[in-house]
């Protein structure tokens, strides 16, 4: 089932498959737009991709799960170092 859904003037689809989740995330309304991302979500690992224009090659970037809990994160926090842990 492929779902798009506007946000703040942004458009990103998810897209469920066999093996992974996907997300594409869609660049509009920028005078310079860039290629689409495309983030797949599997049981082991997560793939962030995006085409390189110049190159006409598909970038990509793997993570662990827990990479990716650290960027979202990271995306929040003023600079500085830290660590994750759980709760007591």
């Amino acid at each position: 089932m492929l779902r798009a859904i506007a946000f703040h003037n942004g458009m990103f689809t998810i897209e469920h498959e066999f093996d992974a989740t996907v997300v594409t995330l869609v660049d509009e309304g920028s005078p310079h737009l860039k290629e689409d991302v495309t983030i797949n979500i599997f049981e082991d690992c997560i793939t962030v991709e995006q085409l390189d224009p110049r190159t006409e090659e598909v970038q990509r970037i793997t993570f662990s799960h827990q990479q990716a809990r650290e960027l979202a994160a990271a995306l929040n926090l003023p600079e500085g170092v830290y660590t994750l842990g759980r709760k007591p």
